[in-house]
């Protein structure tokens, strides 16, 4: 089976600070990965590169099969042009920590908008597909409101409807919990939990460890730009290897 994220000796820097230390992640595909860690050891720029938002310094970095931003010939790495970039993007949703919501546009423009703008479908279609996708997060009745109208924890539901609007083959999530009120958390985790049943691959990361004992298939821990520990959630959780895991886990458990 090929693997729908295969990051291999990953390293990227910026400045003379380096972020990733040669990562080596492997994702298949209808897996929920989830990536743990303290801040600043690299999670999110993992992320920001699987989609290349971010480029690599070195390494191969492929989804479903395919180099992500890059041509390799005759053991080269040649990077593509924005507009093929972009064309590999469709295929990966990615849900940000801000809901990065366009404020001017109703909870249902926001969701038409990229399938209308990059796929240049008919509007009614898409307008057919925000609706159903705003109904599946909980949202149907709100589809007519503003950002400014809901609640974070129905912003962020919105930009997940956005994300699916693409019918993307991998999700990305990047802590899309941490910037809510507590009580806004589950309502968000439940759609996860939901997108999780239906074989969504997805990598999350996120503080929820409770998310990921109960939904994700592997746990990776990171710190300080490498993997740490990986394996399954619960065994992770319940036994650590590592005693730098033990001692992150110790603060957030």
């Amino acid at each position: 089976m090929t693997p729908m994220v295969e990051a291999l000796g990953i390293h990227k820097r910026f400045g003379a600070t380096e972020v990733l230390r040669g990562v080596d992640l492997v994702v298949q595909p209808g897996e929920v990965s989830c990536v743990i860690g303290p801040s600043g050891s690299g999670k999110s720029t993992l992320l920001r590169c699987i989609n290349h938002l971010e480029r690599i310094d070195s390494g191969r970095l492929r989804v479903d099969g395919h180099l992500v931003g890059y041509r390799e010939r005759n053991g080269r790495l040649y990077e593509m042009r924005e507009s093929e970039v972009a064309q590999q993007r469709r295929d990966i949703g990615m849900v940000f920590q801000r809901f990065n919501l366009f404020p001017h546009k109703t909870a249902i423009e926001n969701v038409m908008e990229a399938p209308v703008v990059v796929r240049r479908e008919d509007k009614a279609a898409a307008r057919t597909r925000a609706i159903e996708l705003l109904d599946r997060v909980g949202l149907a009745d709100r589809r007519d409101n503003y950002p400014s109208q809901l609640s974070g924890g129905q912003q962020q539901r919105v930009a997940i409807a956005r994300a699916l609007a693409m019918s993307p083959r991998l999700m990305l999530f990047d802590e899309p919990t941490s910037a809510l009120d507590p009580e806004l958390v589950g309502e968000v985790l439940d759609v996860m939990r939901g997108l999780a049943r239906e074989g969504m691959t997805m990598v999350v990361v996120t503080h929820e460890m409770g998310f990921a004992r109960e939904v994700g298939d592997s746990l990776v821990f990171m710190d300080e730009g490498v993997i740490v520990e990986q394996g399954a959630p619960r065994e992770v959780l319940a036994n650590p290897q590592h005693e730098r895991t033990r001692s992150f886990l110790s603060k957030v458990l």
